[in-house]
């Protein structure tokens, strides 16, 4: 092959792949998940819990756009409580998207959030920027702090992380727990937090931070993502000691618009008893 026509196949291939990378940064999976909980209480069977994370908003992308085909699928779920785990906006101008976003939200279930570090400008990302977020939130923000709500005759304890606290050491969850409350969920941008908690600490723990590696690279055997190499839970569920981990891969992206082999994700957490 001529070099040219190599160079011209080689350049060919990259704008090929970027523009899949963007077009999957906007193709948001919407997932329904039927997860067992060691001791749920039997009144709180087929509970209903929409997972939010890592909005990232004000950034030149698609994340506005993943959010809001993320929110007229919840709308239409009418879930018993929606969660949200940090990161919504990275520059300020993201917050009136976020209040839009939250204020549809709202108008259907009780909506509990936390903050991420992008949200308080902790970041190795360049264009981050410290934002209102957690004024955007109001009542629903949880910053080493928790609210109950009932449901079904019981009460649920929705519980959430400081982030700034968890990075600086000083977040103590377990002393949040509510001994009891039928079901004691924690909200944390950090995965690992669940491996702090001791046994039985929680019920369900709901993370994010980690966009399930955002830009991924296949291999025998699984895929190297390039997103936070060092994590040690990248999406899904996880059994734990402190309790059921789940772990969005969000809506977002973090320091180039893009995603591959790691879709944005909203997803509905269906309870059951174990």
């Amino acid at each position: 092959m001529h070099p040219w026509a190599a160079l011209a196949a080689a350049g060919g291939s990259t704008v090929g792949l970027a523009a899949w990378a963007l077009f999957e940064s906007q193709w948001v999976e919407f997932a329904e998940i039927e997860l067992p909980l060691p001791g749920l209480a039997p009144e709180l069977d087929g509970l209903r819990i929409l997972h939010l994370s890592d909005f990232h908003l004000g950034k030149l992308s698609f994340n506005a756009r993943a959010l809001r085909k993320a929110v007229a699928w919840a709308e239409a779920r009418d879930a018993d409580l929606v969660a949200i785990t940090g990161d919504l906006v990275t520059r300020r101008r993201g917050e009136p998207a976020l209040e839009r976003a939250l204020e549809r939200l709202l108008a259907g279930s009780p909506v509990f959030a936390v903050l991420g570090n992008h949200d308080v400008a902790e970041s190795r990302d360049p264009f981050v920027e410290r934002t209102d977020a957690g004024r955007s939130l109001g009542a629903a923000l949880l910053a080493d702090s928790s609210a109950s709500l009932e449901a079904r005759g019981v009460r649920i304890q929705v519980a959430g992380v400081d982030p700034a606290a968890l990075m600086q050491g000083r977040a103590r969850p377990e002393e949040l727990a509510d001994p009891f409350a039928s079901l004691r969920i924690l909200l944390c941008h950090f995965p690992e937090v669940v491996d702090r908690l001791p046994p039985g600490a929680f019920h369900l723990v709901l993370a994010g931070h980690t966009h399930g590696g955002q830009i991924c690279v296949p291999f025998p055997g699984g895929k190297l993502r390039l997103e936070h190499l060092g994590a040690r839970y990248w999406e899904g569920v996880y059994r734990r000691p402190g309790g059921t981990l789940h772990v969005s891969r969000g809506l977002g992206t973090s320091f180039v618009p893009f995603r591959f082999l790691a879709r944005p994700q909203a997803t509905e957490l269906v309870l059951r008893g174990a």
